[in-house]
């Protein structure tokens, strides 16, 4: 197996790590930071080796995974500057295009955007992948063997993956989770029970969806009698607006990557 580096040991790091712990991976992983604490911290948790010299975990990888925020991406290249050797690149880094990664580290280099989920640590995170023109089919492989550890991937054209970015982010559910716990809890549940009541409302129907063989306007029909509460607190809850606060957040996150880019 070919020797992966983090280039950057935050959340998404830890996240990836834990699930591909979780799945035994064997291959070797090296992760790469400034901050000494965050490399003790994931080398206690996740048995990873660790490398503070970025040159040095550079040198050791095959496949550098650059996991820092966006707004640092242009910094950490110019610390890695060009390479000596062919790599595989793979971005985490939301809104950046190809076309300005691939100017950062020469020639040498063959790059690939992936956006993974934080629940990618229990193995349940999907993946999305876009690939840079003329990567070789074998980089490809890979790559998506290598994803396909901690859950599903899905390799898309870029121009959609932005658009993808705002719209699969495992937020939508937590936030979701906390604002149908907290209303239930308004009307009457302690916030046990409302929690409990709140995560199977959403994951019991989004299971049901994923896993069975009816259409989601379906199963929307099924759910909510005409007259009945359910219909009730739907029909409710779009005259409020939700449908249109889920449209102006998604507008919100692809003005942010647009930002992300344009700042590169």
């Amino acid at each position: 197996m070919k020797t992966i580096a983090f280039l950057g040991g935050g959340r998404i790091t830890g996240a990836l790590l834990a699930g591909l712990r979780l799945a035994k991976y064997k291959g070797p992983l090296i992760v790469h930071d400034h901050h000494l604490e965050k490399l003790r911290k994931l080398r206690k948790e996740y048995a990873a080796e660790v490398e503070p010299d970025l040159q040095r975990a550079i040198q050791q990888a095959d496949i550098l995974i650059i996991a820092v925020r966006p707004s640092s991406v242009g910094q950490l290249l110019d610390g890695v500057g060009e390479l000596d050797r062919p790599r595989i690149a793979v971005s985490l880094a939301a809104g950046i295009p190809l076309s300005k990664l691939r100017a950062g580290l020469g020639p040498e280099v063959r790059w690939v955007r992936a956006m993974p989920s934080p629940a990618c640590r229990s193995r349940r995170g999907l993946t999305a992948l876009t690939f840079d023109r003329r990567f070789p089919a074998t980089g490809k492989r890979e790559i998506k063997t290598f994803f396909s550890h901690v859950g599903p991937v899905l390799e898309i054209s870029e121009a959609k993956f932005d658009a993808f970015t705002v719209t699969y982010s495992s937020s939508h559910g937590y936030h979701a989770l906390a604002a149908l716990a907290e209303a239930g809890q308004r009307v009457g549940l302690d916030r046990k029970t409302a929690l409990i009541a709140a995560s199977h409302a959403l994951a019991d129907g989004i299971i049901s969806w994923r896993e069975g063989n009816i259409s989601l306007e379906g199963l929307l029909h099924e759910a909510a009698t005409p007259g009945g509460i359910a219909a009730a607190v739907m029909e409710a809850s779009d005259r409020a607006g939700y449908r249109k606060s889920v449209q102006r957040g998604l507008t919100a996150g692809l003005a942010r990557a647009r930002k992300n880019s344009a700042s590169f």
